[in-house]
């Protein structure tokens, strides 16, 4: 797609992993939206919850005009559906699911930026100039207690309580959801990852691949393989969005 004199390449891989029946992520990746939703609650609950999201975030695909305000409000609307679908169908009664990505909005200059959201412990990186960064804050028991002092990154990587998220999509009331806008830069890249993702790969290996695999596409299952090579304990989705100058 081409916005504002730049165009926007995009990868996407997904898979279930080695010990997973299902797959209950979901992600949507066109237009103006780059979302993954990690659902919760077992079997076939998680996999609606999650799609509901990935559904419901991707119906702004379409529009320019897109402002941070919008992609909140639509998170409301996809918690809305997520709740009303489980009051209609008691077997995924409970369901919730996580939701973070990237859109592309209208910002403050009238120019184009980047909206980044988050509700749970999916991630969003941004890569450029051959460093990565880590957008969002994983919404989870055990980054409260990283915050706090109480546990190293790398303690918390194999903490119990390590799956355990704060905020997620599936509430009767909707939690806070995180926000950040960012220029839009030629070149950058923004990694949009479930934690089946971060569970398995280090930082170091994910700014490896981005420095190394040029295509988006292949760069996005680069990400996934090494996720299942590495053990593949839950379910992994990588989206991979590029920014390329077209003047």
């Amino acid at each position: 797609m081409s916005e504002a004199g730049r165009s926007v390449r995009v990868g996407l891989a997904t898979d279930v992993g080695r010990v997973r029946e299902h797959n209950e992520d979901a992600a949507f990746a066109r237009g103006s939206i780059f979302v993954v939703a990690d659902g919760m609650g077992g079997h076939a609950a998680g996999e609606v919850a999650s799609a509901i999201a990935a559904t419901t975030l991707g119906e702004l695909a379409d529009r320019t005009d897109l402002t941070v305000d919008d992609v909140v409000a639509q998170l409301t609307e996809a918690n809305h559906r997520i709740v009303q679908s489980g009051i209609a169908n008691p077997r995924t009664w409970g369901m919730a699911t996580t939701l973070t990505g990237a859109a592309l909005v209208v910002g403050e200059d009238g120019g184009r930026a980047w909206a980044i959201v988050n509700l749970g412990d999916s991630r969003v990186y941004r890569y450029a100039a051959g460093a990565l960064t880590q957008v969002t804050v994983d919404h989870s028991e055990v980054q409260e207690m990283v915050d706090l002092g109480y546990l190293t990154d790398a303690e918390a990587r194999v903490h119990p309580l390590r799956h355990t998220v704060t905020r997620s999509l599936g509430r009767d009331r909707l939690p806070v959801a995180d926000t950040w806008v960012l220029p839009v830069v030629a070149g950058e890249r923004f990694v949009v990852c479930s934690d089946g993702l971060t569970n398995e790969v280090l930082d170091a290996q994910i700014a490896t691949l981005m420095g190394e695999v040029a295509d988006v596409q292949a760069a996005a299952q680069a990400l996934v393989d090494a996720a299942v090579a590495n053990g593949g304990r839950d379910n992994v989705t990588v989206i991979v969005v590029e920014v390329e100058a077209t003047d």
